[in-house]
């Protein structure tokens, strides 16, 4: 008998929380930017988007890792630019059923 699991389904929200050293983006990404993924995906900048990558897949997977704020639902992480590093806070929303 095969037994059916329904896996869980969530969004993913990206936001820009904060613009480290001069507060400008050479990629012109500005603090209160909200992406939405996979919607926005192209919106993002790449070199952001390949460090966020990771844990996009793990958050859309129900998974977590240690150190994930909000029981578990969200985490920040910031991009590779040393003058100018784009903060970006990365949340999960579960879908509801229907």
């Amino acid at each position: 008998m095969l037994v059916v699991i329904p896996i869980p389904q969530y969004t993913v929200k990206i936001e820009v929380i904060d613009i480290l050293g001069e507060g400008n983006c050479s990629m012109d990404q500005k603090i209160g930017d909200v992406y939405s993924y996979p919607e926005d995906r192209g919106k993002i900048c790449p070199t952001s988007f390949c460090i966020m990558w990771p844990m996009i897949l793990v958050m859309l997977s129900g998974g977590r890792f240690d150190g994930f704020e909000d029981d578990g639902t969200s985490t920040t992480v910031g991009c590779s630019d040393y003058r100018h590093q784009v903060v970006y806070k990365i949340t999960r929303n579960a879908i509801p059923d229907s």
